[in-house]
């Protein structure tokens, strides 16, 4: 019987057992399963992904190369042309002896700065740049707080946001253009083309500085009593007193570059300078006034950078010297359609 009840235990341990196992092995094939799924999914997403980037690349460089058709892009033509290009440089940059080592000669650049007085040239395109910010200051000022949903109720605020969006899209250059029936292309009407970008430029910042206020120093003024005029002055805009002058300050650098390229169609200044010996070859007196260029629109730019530093208490805020340095021709470019 004990033998009997032995073997009878066993079968029925047996018994137990392989259902476990028969679950224990569907458990390991149900995750086994689930992780191929997660698997070919991956791998579906990563394929997608690789495809999305590949269409991208060739879209692009579809675009790419229709921009480079368009503009009549050649490399057989800069080979042609390098030779030129290469004496042109010779020009840039005349070469001097010094211990008998060969040295870029200076002595031709500053002479020519002396001979047409290029940092009185220098001063008139700051006096636009300058003269042009402080008279946009106004229409910036009126437009900006007007632009502002928190002054202006939703929709009429667009009518002013609007105004500064056409102006906005207007280039200086264009706007020099159109005021020429005005006194001619002149340092007079580049000035007003500049004020008139500064109302757009300078008002836009001003109301996305207005849309960023606390609402604690408004509700505090309007608890006093205060009326509408003087919830908006002292509520609103004595919150960003600050940022307005750093704004502004930016404009400044801005327009100064600005003045610059309004000489090139004749408004004046060192542009004009420039201008004249593009057009009569004279490589080596250009690289002279744009070296004067480059020292009157880095000096702005870091007096500017020093004095938002010093209005918002960051010293160390502001780009470095060098850095000014390095990134002058790419703001310069840039500075021609802004």
């Amino acid at each position: 019987m004990s033998g009997g009840d032995s073997t009878s235990d066993d079968g029925a341990r047996s018994g137990e057992d392989r259902p476990r196992d028969a679950r224990a092995d569907g458990g390991t094939e149900a995750q086994s399963g689930t992780l191929d799924r997660a698997l070919r999914d991956i791998t579906l997403t990563k394929r997608i992904k690789w495809g999305m980037a590949f269409l991208i690349s060739v879209v692009f460089g579809f675009f790419f190369f229709e921009a480079l058709s368009e503009v009549g892009f050649s490399v057989a033509e800069i080979l042609y042309y390098w030779p030129e290009f290469q004496e042109a440089l010779g020009d840039f940059f005349p070469r001097t002896t010094l211990f008998g080592l060969p040295f870029v000669d200076f002595g031709s650049y500053w002479q020519f700065i002396q001979e047409r007085d290029l940092f009185g040239a220098a001063i008139v395109t700051l006096a636009m740049g300058f003269a042009g910010t402080v008279l946009g200051i106004p229409g910036a000022l009126l437009l900006g707080v007007l632009g502002s949903e928190r002054v202006t109720p939703y929709p009429f605020n667009f009518i002013f946001r609007g105004t500064m969006s056409v102006i906005r899209a207007i280039p200086a250059l264009v706007w020099a253009l159109i005021y020429i029936p005005l006194g001619g292309v002149s340092p007079f009407t580049a000035t007003l083309a500049i004020g008139t970008d500064t109302m757009g430029n300078l008002g836009r910042l001003f109301t996305d500085a207005l849309e960023e206020v606390e609402d604690g120093p408004i509700e505090a003024i309007e608890s006093t009593g205060a009326n509408r005029r003087q919830t908006v002055v002292f509520g609103m805009l004595s919150q960003v007193f600050t940022p307005f002058i750093a704004w502004t300050m930016y404009i400044l650098e801005i327009n100064t570059r600005i003045a610059v390229t309004m000489g090139l169609i004749g408004g004046g200044g060192i542009g004009y300078v420039l201008q004249t010996q593009r057009s009569l070859f004279k490589y080596t007196n250009m690289m002279a006034t744009i070296l004067v260029i480059f020292v009157l629109v880095v000096s702005v730019e870091f007096v500017s950078q020093r004095v938002r530093s010093y209005i918002r208490g960051e010293e160390e805020e502001g780009m470095s010297v060098l850095k000014l340095v390095i990134e002058f021709p790419q703001r310069m470019v840039r500075s021609i359609w802004e």
